[in-house]
């Protein structure tokens, strides 16, 4: 993932935007090679002798993977000091503009 957050901005994103397409785009890799790994440790988590070590693995390997996902971007945005871009009208990237929203008005 740093590594195509590195591509990102060596292609001209601002940092956020890297971070955050970054994070889109690797999540389904990252998920599905997760997930190979854990449905592979199936069979000897169904044995006796290598059960506890199988569900330790499994349980590793999801941890490891939400981390990857979740505090990875957030680690990395901390560590380069990433501010969040404002609009024209002040306010952050992230929040919508609730006046403009129609289905929030009150009539």
């Amino acid at each position: 993932m740093v590594d195509q957050i590195q591509q990102d901005l060596a292609v001209g994103h601002d940092a956020f935007t890297a971070i955050v397409e970054s994070a889109v785009r690797r999540f389904r890799p990252i998920t599905l090679t997760a997930a190979a790994d854990v449905l592979a440790l199936i069979p000897l988590a169904r044995e006796v002798f290598r059960a506890p070590i199988a569900l330790a693995m499994m349980g590793g390997v999801i941890a490891a993977t939400m981390m990857t996902l979740t505090f990875l971007p957030a680690l990395y945005a901390l560590a380069f000091r990433v501010v969040v871009p404002k609009d024209r009208k002040g306010h952050t990237a992230a929040m919508p503009d609730i006046k403009a929203t129609p289905a929030l008005q009150v009539a």
